[in-house]
């Protein structure tokens, strides 16, 4: 299949039993395969508390043809009209074929219905597709972080002043 193909996936909400290979997409995404001090990773072991049972947040998945889950994209909120973009993951080797854009597209939608009227989101700095594909839904870059030695990209998207809409 071509790197750029896009492949059939439907967008779907979280059910507890997409808690264990929501872990294994979480544990995949992470750099040298080790938890950053900053993030504690909690809200990956209980997707539930964390996103499904407060307002204003969510936790979808993306399964294949196969209704196999291949990716997972989850929104929070912690303050008066911004939301966070978490846990964005694709199957590794399924990255570059929509499906981070499919999801992208569901959260910032969720976003846009619930009053959010700011979209947050964060990567390290050595994930150019992750960035590109930001760049893509126009977030643009906040500012850099340095945390224990690994630079922190924060990026943001301003829905009341209509950037969604201009995304080509």
């Amino acid at each position: 299949m071509d790197e750029k193909t896009e492949i059939v996936i439907s967008i779907r909400r979280w059910q507890p039993r997409d808690a264990a290979v929501c872990r294994v997409l979480y544990r995949e995404g992470l750099i040298g395969g080790v938890i950053a001090e900053s993030d504690t990773g909690i809200d990956i072991d209980d997707i539930a508390t964390a996103y499904i049972q407060v307002p204003g947040n969510h936790f979808w998945v993306a399964e294949n043809s196969d209704a196999e889950v291949v990716g997972m994209i989850g929104v929070q909120h912690h303050e008066a009209g911004v939301g966070e973009i978490r846990r964005l993951r694709v199957r590794q080797d399924l990255r570059r074929k929509g499906i981070g854009s499919k999801l992208l597209e569901t959260a910032i939608r969720f976003c846009n219905d619930n009053g959010h009227l700011k979209i947050m989101l964060d990567t390290f700095i050595d994930r150019d597709p992750a960035i590109k594909l930001f760049e893509k839904f126009n977030f643009r870059h906040q500012r850099t972080r340095t945390v224990n030695g690994k630079e922190f990209l924060y990026f943001y998207l301003d829905i009341y002043g209509g950037q969604e809409r201009k995304r080509g």
